[in-house]
């Protein structure tokens, strides 16, 4: 541990110790060894004690922090139902009132990026920011053209900041990995390598544009979520301009309740939004929390969202999505064998576990939690229990995951703001199902197959040399029994050669018939035709060869 991530310890430990955060840890074994620690620590024997209620010092103690630690706090600051009401009322400040820099070094920053004048590119600007978060804060400006915009500009020196805080995670991460027994399963070096590259992109405002610019094409025409527009023109990797959103915050429940806006579709529509993100898209809004959701109440009965913050944004191996995919709807139907085996399938746990004894565990945890609304489930307990459930499984940290747990977590703390009702089996399940019938419709599969034409072919051109060689070696007599070799086993060897090559004519038919379904202008029937056709031959070609 070098001497740069040992200061940064000590400075967290101060401030563990001034604010009194050990309040939080009361009763516990960490809160003794703390005790301890500050025998000999000197640099506590002098620091004072930080005045005002828990939840004040909590949050005053994560903003001084920095960053990495702001992210924390917002993020459970959208688990109202998981925390003390004082706690929450003073973490959801950490959304969007983080103390501003200062206006004129925004301003400045701004010239310098862009490489003119303010005036020349904006008919007002305000240099009080309008909000402020970790990383980044926003102005209110007006274009020449007289359309109003959000000007985001990144705080002063965030990178070395946070490479600093990720070299401490790192030093943390590798001594868990090293000391403790759950290291091997917990993959902490993995989880903060993760956590590193999700938040170092943040800090690129014109990947986030790029994101933003994504998002708004894929709902393009979608009433459920507006995305503002990006002005690229005024675009740099730490200033960035688009569309200013005029919506009431997701979190204001008492102004969307007097403009009577109905909560119920709100709910639903965001189940729909998330689900249609991660599944059809493959490209989700991983940093819902409330400070960067609004609603527009143009009309109250259909409600939509507005989405800003688009820094950290979420992919999925499709691999990973087919199976979240599956065990989702595996657990909807209550087929909790089928969950237990696809975890076994994806490598998330060991291949040598019970199937059985997973299948009765993952039973004993969802059951009770079936057809009751949101409000009367726990999904903190269920997630713990079912936690512990997979620990004893030897069931392994998905780090690639991460984000998409992060984002559920925020999607169900919204949902119990909005409508504590949802009844979100009922929500989720057709969306799910609809999305899984139309990935695995031949026509879609024809298609994909069809965007990936130039690879297969390149496959094919080059598999009858490949067969060849890899025949004509097999049939090749070993050095011992060279001398042995007759005549009539080098002819065999070149017939089984030659008959690699005989298979590629019939397996040319069957993918044509393929191509074939996948392009509009030809009738389905001809391309099933050639298909059959080709999967005939070929079958034909194979037992002939067999006899």
């Amino acid at each position: 541990m070098n001497l740069r991530v040992m200061s940064r310890l000590v400075r967290i430990h101060r401030a563990i110790h001034h604010y009194g955060l050990t309040e939080f840890l009361r009763g516990t074994s960490l809160e003794r060894r703390l005790k301890w620690i500050v025998v000999v620590s000197p640099w506590l024997w002098f620091n004072g004690r930080a005045h005002g209620s828990r939840g004040e010092r909590l949050r005053v103690a994560l903003q001084e922090l920095g960053p990495v630690f702001v992210k924390f706090g917002q993020a459970i600051s959208t688990r109202r139902d998981l925390l003390p009401p004082d706690i929450a009322d003073e973490l959801v400040k950490l959304q969007d009132q983080v103390p501003p820099f200062e206006g004129a070094t925004a301003r400045q920053l701004i010239v310098e990026a862009l490489g003119a004048p303010i005036e020349q590119n904006f008919r007002r600007f305000e240099t009080q920011a309008l909000a402020a978060a970790s990383i980044a804060q926003v102005h209110a400006a007006e274009l020449a053209d007289g359309r109003e915009v959000i000007v985001k500009v990144l705080r002063p020196g965030m990178r070395q900041i946070i490479q600093r805080d990720i070299e401490v995670l790192f030093a943390l991460a590798g001594m868990l990995a090293r000391w403790s027994s759950e290291g091997n399963r917990l993959r902490p070096v993995e989880v903060v390598r993760e956590y590193e590259k999700t938040i170092l992109d943040e800090l690129d405002l014109m990947r986030e544009a790029a994101n933003a610019a994504q998002l708004r094409r894929n709902f393009a025409g979608d009433p459920k979520l507006h995305v503002p527009e990006v002005h690229w023109d005024l675009c740099r990797t730490n200033v960035m301009v688009m569309e200013r959103i005029h919506g009431v915050p997701i979190g204001d429940i008492a102004k969307l309740k007097s403009l009577g806006v109905d909560f119920r579709v709100l709910a639903e529509n965001g189940v729909a939004i998330f689900f249609t993100q991660v599944f059809r898209h493959n490209f989700f809004h991983a940093d819902m929390h409330p400070g960067n959701i609004f609603v527009l109440p143009d009309d109250p009965a259909n409600p939509r969202y507005a989405a800003v913050d688009f820094g950290i944004v979420g992919t999925l191996d499709p691999r990973d999505q087919e199976y979240l995919a599956q065990n989702f709807l595996a657990v909807f139907d209550r087929d909790y064998r089928r969950v237990a085996t696809l975890h076994v399938d994806s490598g998330w746990v060991p291949h040598d576990i019970s199937v059985s004894e997973m299948e009765n565990a993952v039973r004993t945890i969802c059951e009770p939690i079936f057809d009751k609304p949101l409000k009367d489930i726990s999904f903190a307990t269920v997630l713990l229990r079912l936690f512990e459930t997979l620990r004893r499984f030897d069931a392994r940290i998905q780090p690639q995951l991460i984000l998409l747990q992060k984002t559920q977590f925020n999607i169900e703390g919204l949902g119990r703001q909005l409508y504590p009702e949802l009844d979100i089996w009922k929500t989720a399940s057709p969306i799910l199902r609809e999305w899984m019938r139309e990935k695995h419709h031949p026509l879609n599969v024809a298609k994909r197959l069809w965007k990936k034409m130039p690879e297969l072919l390149e496959a094919i051109e080059a598999a009858p040399d490949a067969v060849r060689q890899h025949l004509v070696a097999a049939a090749q007599p070993k050095p011992s029994q060279a001398a042995f070799a007759s005549d009539a086993h080098r002819r065999e060897a070149e017939a089984r050669a030659g008959g690699g090559a005989a298979h590629i004519a019939p397996a040319l038919v069957l993918l044509a018939g393929v191509v074939a379904l996948g392009v509009e202008r030809v009738p389905g029937v001809l391309g099933w035709t050639i298909a059959g056709a080709g999967a005939t031959w070929l079958l034909g070609s194979m037992l002939s060869r067999r006899g």
